[in-house]
């Protein structure tokens, strides 16, 4: 199931996509929900990020360019960090740029949707728990990372993550391709195969951390290619199962500061 959110009638609903019609439910997606029989086509419709996330984790430098540049041992403690729940937008919004530099870096993502409380769980039992997958944008401004190696401020600019299109539940997150496109031309292309961390070490590893809730969103790493960019630039970040998102940047308004 593609599940998406979207503004219609100046309301924000919840829906189904299915050839191409968009049909309403009401309730939980992560527990109980039903279809309202109301329906919209796309074109009705603006897309919004598909969740509100409870919290947004992601895990840094973790693809190769090549199979056999993947590591013989993998790091005894991954680099994870946190994006703030107020840098999400969606499918079409514009993704500004702090004032004070004129470029950031655009990271395309295959994004996990966590579906149902985990703790402890064994790698062999991680897909049990994830709801389903979305694309996300890991922008980044390196500029504000800490000489130490801190990265939070660097990822936390309010519309720093974009989200979307949909929460497809069904889909191999081992056998799809993370691509991204600068202004139409391929920048990145890869297969999750080149992941350093694998998918079901990551989450697992997370879990014998933290307490995992429905609704929290891991952003699985970017691959080889990302860039900085500047306002006008257009940014399409693709997974060909889920869909495309796309995004524009642009400069700060007045009152967007970055301090």
């Amino acid at each position: 199931m593609k599940f998406t959110r979207f503004i219609a009638n100046s309301s924000i609903h919840t829906g189904v996509k299915e050839k191409g019609i968009i049909r309403v439910i009401k309730g939980d997606i992560f527990g109980a929900w039903e279809y309202t029989g109301q329906t919209f086509s796309q074109g009705e419709v603006k897309s919004i990020a598909p969740l509100e996330p409870n919290q947004i984790i992601g895990i840094g430098a973790n693809f190769v360019k090549n199979v056999e540049d993947l590591p013989e041992q993998l790091p005894e403690i991954p680099v994870f960090f946190f994006k703030p729940t107020s840098s999400v937008i969606g499918p079409e919004d514009e993704i500004i740029i702090p004032e004070g530099i004129k470029e950031v870096k655009f990271e395309s993502e295959l994004a996990i949707v966590i579906g149902k409380e985990a703790k402890n769980v064994p790698e062999s039992d991680v897909l049990d728990y994830v709801f389903g997958y979305t694309v996300g944008n890991d922008v980044t401004a390196p500029q504000f990372f800490h000489q130490d190696g801190h990265w939070t401020i660097g990822k936390s600019f309010d519309t720093f993550t974009p989200l979307g299109p949909v929460i497809e539940t069904v889909l191999d997150p081992f056998n799809v391709k993370v691509k991204a496109k600068l202004n139409d031309v391929e920048k990145q292309n890869s297969a999750t195969e080149l992941m350093i961390i694998p998918i079901c070490r990551m989450v697992s590893y997370l879990t014998k951390v933290m307490t995992l809730k429905p609704g929290d969103v891991i952003l699985t790493g970017s691959p080889v290619g990302a860039e900085l960019v500047g306002a006008g630039d257009v940014i399409e970040c693709e997974i060909k199962e889920i869909g495309n998102l796309r995004n524009t940047f642009v400069t700060a308004k007045e009152g967007a500061r970055a301090y």
